[in-house]
């Protein structure tokens, strides 16, 4: 019988999930409040830790590890997306100019050590972050692009994935995937505990984006902005 991992994660990280859309950085970001200095930092933050995702992930693919190979999808994968534009907004030798923060080195630190250590925990940050991404990503691009006021096709192309053309489609198959993995219910326990773990680090990360935010918009409009809390989107 199915253990429904994908259900077990959705509704696993259900409070996570609001929780992260309750932070400061990212409340900003839905209400179209977005400095581009801000979001160079989380797009920095965001290679790191994409890079250690998706070198990872293909070592284990590569070992035909059980639980990694199958959900090695490479049309998820973000970092070269990310790569376009760092070079976008911060020029082709972007790498000499920017460094990531201690919570996304942190994060990226966690995905290595648990592919040496405990390689099928990996799906909880695989599913909280690739999933994440795929289900808000055109909205939250379009977000970007406003109020950033950037033209279609120039530094946003995290949130692309031109090789899904159906995302429901993608999901469901990604869906049936978890679900067919050969683990047992202590397994997906932990794997649904990491993935609240990669909500942490994300926050972390968000947290550490938010002192720049108030330094770009002000301490009263940041407050005003998030106020409200969100009942969450799962």
């Amino acid at each position: 019988m199915s253990l429904d991992l994908a259900k077990q994660l959705r509704e696993g990280t259900r409070k996570s999930h609001t929780m992260a859309e309750n932070t400061g950085f990212v409340s900003c970001f839905l209400k179209g409040v977005v400095d581009k200095e801000t979001y160079k930092n989380l797009l920095v933050d965001l290679h790191i830790v994409y890079s250690a995702m998706e070198e990872e992930i293909d070592k284990l693919s590569a070992q035909r590890h059980p639980l990694i190979t199958p959900i090695s999808f490479n049309e998820l994968n973000r970092r070269n997306s990310l790569e376009k534009d760092l070079a976008f907004f911060c020029g082709e030798d972007w790498q000499s100019l920017v460094k990531p923060s201690p919570s996304a080195n942190a994060y990226a630190q966690r995905i290595r050590q648990l592919a040496k250590t405990s390689p099928e925990l990996l799906i909880g940050h695989h599913y909280t972050r690739y999933i994440g991404d795929l289900s808000g990503g055109q909205i939250l691009k379009r977000i970007a692009q406003k109020a950033m006021n950037l033209s279609d096709g120039y530094g946003l192309s995290f949130y692309e994935f031109d090789a899904i053309p159906d995302e429901k489609v993608f999901k469901n198959k990604y869906s049936q995937t978890l679900n067919a993995l050969p683990l047992d219910q202590e397994k997906a326990d932990l794997i649904i505990d990491e993935a609240n773990y990669a909500f942490k680090c994300n926050m972390d990360m968000f947290k550490e984006l938010e002192g720049n935010l108030i330094a770009a918009i002000g301490k009263v409009l940041f407050g005003f902005l998030t106020r409200t809390k969100r009942s969450g989107s799962t």
